[in-house]
């Protein structure tokens, strides 16, 4: 999860920031952008393809999005940070039912605007359901994996990288809430990839003592999806809602996180 967090939260922002350097001529960034994103410049129509297709990125996006934060409400073992999260944990053969009725309400608005909406609502849940189980799939494998004796080394390693790569997903299309631009997505994945494993590996006892962290991750990725979908429908969002949100909720959970350890210290 830290994984993926940093991909959205680290990344997205180096990469959208990274679009200033190109105006300011950054160099290896700014080349990068152009080389990426020349083509679509030079074709006003593809770049209008690109702005009709956004509400149906938005939407199946934010749809698996919120489920992925309704997954971890209600199935998933963790520290309870906010009032009412363990009575929900005990309820959590509510999932289904809650996720069931909210794609139902989603699709029926989506498709009194647009049927390609309506099925990008069902494909961004299709796909949370399908992640999912190759993500459960990857935890058990990760961890027969650390006990095998029969696998190499470079094995070993190349498995994990696969396993990676199927908990980067959710990073990806949490992209899209902060931006629309295909290069910018590949870069700042890319760069959020490599400074987050570099942190990660090298701090990750000091990284489990903050507790809470993944529950500011969760709410942020349920704020992400909201707005994605909010967006979906025409509702205008600021550009500057995103990472407010983000940090803000992050921050508070860091600061929860830290009281907590300052408590058990004493």
């Amino acid at each position: 999860m830290v994984f993926v967090l940093g991909t959205v939260f680290c990344g997205i922002f180096i990469a959208r920031y990274a679009a200033v350097g190109n105006r300011l001529g950054d160099n290896a960034l700014a080349w990068a952008d152009r080389s990426f994103d020349g083509d679509i410049q030079r074709r006003p129509c593809n770049s209008t393809k690109v702005e009709q297709s956004a509400p149906i990125l938005l939407c199946g996006g934010g749809v698996f999005l919120v489920f992925l934060f309704f997954s971890w409400l209600f199935l998933e073992e963790k520290h309870f940070g906010l009032p009412g999260e363990e009575t929900l944990f005990k309820y959590g053969f509510w999932f289904y039912a809650i996720v069931s009725v909210l794609l139902a309400v989603i699709v029926w608005f989506a498709a009194q605007k647009s049927p390609m909406m309506a099925f990008s609502a069902v494909v961004g849940s299709t796909a949370f359901f399908i992640t999912q189980g190759f993500k459960q799939n990857a935890e058990q494998a990760e961890a027969r994996l650390v006990h095998a004796g029969n696998l190499s080394d470079i094995s070993k390693i190349l498995y994990l990288e696969v396993i990676d790569a199927t908990f980067s997903i959710d990073g990806v299309l949490g992209a899209f809430a902060f931006t629309l631009s295909v290069p910018l997505i590949l870069i700042g994945n890319g760069i959020g990839a490599i400074v987050v494993r570099q942190i990660t590996v090298g701090n990750i006892e000091r990284i489990k003592k903050y507790k809470y962290l993944k529950n500011g991750a969760m709410y942020s990725i349920l704020f992400l999806g909201l707005i994605m979908l909010a967006d979906s429908f025409g509702v205008h969002i600021p550009q500057w809602l995103s990472p407010v949100i983000t940090f803000g909720m992050i921050g508070w959970f860091f600061w929860k996180s830290k009281r907590a350890i300052d408590l058990e210290m004493n």
